[in-house]
């Protein structure tokens, strides 16, 4: 099976690239529901995480990389629950006591990075991702939705009959 790197990796390389064309590839190359969802939470203005500013008080998951600890590319399903409108059912009390887990959980590296997006702040976090770039590898329009008529086609759906 091929490794598949965390997020946090993937955009620790991104930043350590030199040109914004690289960049937009390996975007491209990582391209994946959960990894545009994660990116379009920190850069797209319309989209409102319902959880307090700044550090969030959780004991990070010290194990090792690629062993016991979940990946934020399965747990981004969940995020839906942070965000204004998701799931509007929920107490603040219980929401904030779910992203807590859900970060517990993850590696330490991606939980602070799901912190980063939900402040916003991921472009400050990791050097090298900026709104152009992300625009740039998902298709995206100034509104971060997927620009019409462009053939662009997620690979991970491609050709699949069940979607």
């Amino acid at each position: 099976m091929a490794y598949t790197p965390l997020f946090s990796e993937v955009l620790t390389k991104v930043g350590k690239l030199k040109t914004k064309k690289q960049k937009v590839e390996y975007l491209k190359q990582n391209n994946s529901d959960a990894l545009r969802m994660v990116l379009k939470s920190s850069f797209d203005p319309k989209i409102v995480w319902q959880l307090p500013e700044g550090p969030v008080p959780f004991s990070p998951n010290e194990a090792p990389e690629g062993t016991e600890h979940t990946v934020l590319a399965s747990e981004a399903r969940k995020l839906y629950n942070f965000i204004q409108g998701g799931n509007n059912a929920l107490t603040q009390n219980k929401r904030e006591m779910m992203f807590v887990q859900m970060l517990e959980g993850l590696h330490e590296s991606e939980a602070f990075m799901i912190v980063d997006a939900k402040d916003k702040i991921l472009h400050k976090t990791y050097k090298g991702l900026s709104s152009a770039v992300v625009k740039e590898a998902f298709n995206w329009d100034e509104n971060y939705m997927l620009i019409e008529n462009t053939n662009a086609e997620y690979d991970q759906y491609a050709k699949r009959a069940n979607v």
